[in-house]
């Protein structure tokens, strides 16, 4: 057996108003649940990406949904998938927005990345899909 996909993709943030601000006016995500201030959900293509407040869900919540606990310390990463003229769109975007660009470049299998931080030092990347060899 093997999964068919990812579901969900979660982050770990350290200021979730503005890590929903950055997630919803910079990159465009819409928001599809708020779980008071400890968690945001937005739809992204066929997934959900997920931001937990670092220092509230170390611990498995109480009275809630039997969910185990689970949590990260330090950046994560998340990479989006982009064709190579939408990379160079969001490159511009991402100027025009502030977002200093950390890293562009071609792999060695020709794929291109283009990689940044979000307000809360999370890697984040969009990469042309022929990355991993997918179509």
């Amino acid at each position: 057996m093997q999964p068919s996909g990812i579901l969900e993709t979660a982050l770990y943030v350290t200021d979730i108003e503005v890590a929903a601000r950055f997630y919803t006016d910079v990159l465009g995500l819409d928001v599809i649940l708020r779980a008071g201030n400890e968690s945001i959900f937005f739809r992204c293509g066929a997934g959900v990406l997920i931001l937990f407040d670092a220092q509230k869900l170390l611990e498995r919540p109480k009275g809630g949904l039997p969910i185990p606990a689970h949590g990260a310390k330090g950046p994560g990463h998340v990479c989006f998938r982009a064709t190579r003229d939408e990379i160079s769109q969001w490159k511009s975007h991402l100027e025009a927005n502030g977002v200093a660009i950390e890293s562009e470049f071609d792999w060695p299998n020709g794929a291109r990345s283009l990689y940044f931080r979000d307000p809360c030092g999370n890697s984040i990347e969009f990469a042309e899909p022929a990355l991993w060899n997918l179509k």
